[in-house]
């Protein structure tokens, strides 16, 4: 068995994440009680309603706390990947996994993050939407085709694409991928048009952050989404979550990747089971779980020591 971790992105967060951790494993405490630039984390997991825990200054360190106590958990049963990726925000978990930061640092880099993609928002009239369609190129000839400021954001699986950008752009594109056949295009709801070229702004502020802080190196390799790949000669961690922000997710890219690498086993960190079903769609013949709950943890423990 060769096991990949895989940590959950924004829109994934649900009221009460990690209640459960908190009020049965006394040692996860300290991350959710940790306050990342004066925010109650443990108030916004537990006690928020679902609208004020999904604004994206909010949902990064939340979803961040989850993803370094389940790991924490996991690490302290002897559980350890071979591999780790992430999903945007979720590549900060897959980089604790691995040791580049502590709890502390990853939860001030994502509550830093949050805010600055946040103030990079302001004022953009914004949408994304998920295109449904076997053929990629189609896709991208879509948004090409329209025109003005939307991009390709998101490469999630095979016949899933997220674009994103000004509204009436993203409208216009929408249009031009159904005329030239895409099966569907869903609106989603988002904080903001991440990884296109509006979030240059949070980008350089970004940059100029991890320039102040102590990355250590990785214990294992990890899969980035801005190449789909692991690092290679003159990359660095904080280059590549600086371009991260502003470049598109390529997900699918990333798990086929893994699957080159001999993974056979894919566990998903974070609430929902949204990075499993890309799993299910890139690499069918994987073993794939998700830990959301107390009795997830506990059922993908068993297995993961044999039990």
């Amino acid at each position: 068995m060769k096991t990949a971790f895989l940590y959950a992105g924004q829109g994934s967060q649900k009221a009460k994440m990690g209640k459960d951790f908190y009020d049965e494993f006394p040692d996860v405490r300290e991350i959710f009680d940790y306050q990342p630039l004066g925010l109650d984390l443990r108030s916004l997991c537990f006690d928020s309603e679902l609208a004020e825990l999904s604004k994206t200054e909010n949902t990064q360190p939340s979803m961040g706390a989850f993803a370094a106590a389940v790991t924490k958990l996991l690490y302290s049963e002897g559980i350890k990947p071979r591999y780790a990726m992430g999903l945007s925000l979720g590549e900060y978990g897959a980089l604790y996994a691995a040791g580049v930061f502590d709890e502390r640092v990853l939860l001030d880099l994502l509550a830093f993050r949050g805010q600055a993609m946040s103030e990079a928002s302001d004022g953009v009239d914004f949408k994304m939407s998920a295109v449904f369609s076997d053929d990629v190129s189609l896709v991208e000839r879509g948004v090409s085709e329209a025109g003005g400021d939307v991009w390709c954001c998101n490469y999630n699986c095979p016949g899933q694409t997220v674009i994103g950008g000004e509204r009436s752009a993203v409208d216009a594109a929408e249009a031009k991928c159904l005329e030239l056949g895409a099966k569907r295009c869903i609106a989603l709801n988002v904080g903001g048009p991440f990884h296109t070229p509006y979030m240059k702004p949070a980008s350089d502020k970004l940059a100029e952050f991890t320039r102040t802080l102590d990355f250590k190196p990785l214990n294992f390799p990890v899969v980035f989404n801005v190449t789909g790949n692991t690092l290679s000669g003159g990359e660095t961690v904080s280059g590549m979550l600086a371009k991260q922000i502003m470049s598109p997710v390529r997900f699918e890219a990333g798990l086929r990747e893994l699957t080159k690498l001999g993974v056979d086993t894919f566990v998903e960190i974070g609430p929902g089971k949204v990075l499993s079903g890309f799993v299910k769609k890139t690499a069918p013949s994987a073993t794939v779980m998700n830990i959301d709950t107390t009795d997830d943890y506990r059922k993908v423990t068993a297995v993961l020591k044999g039990g």
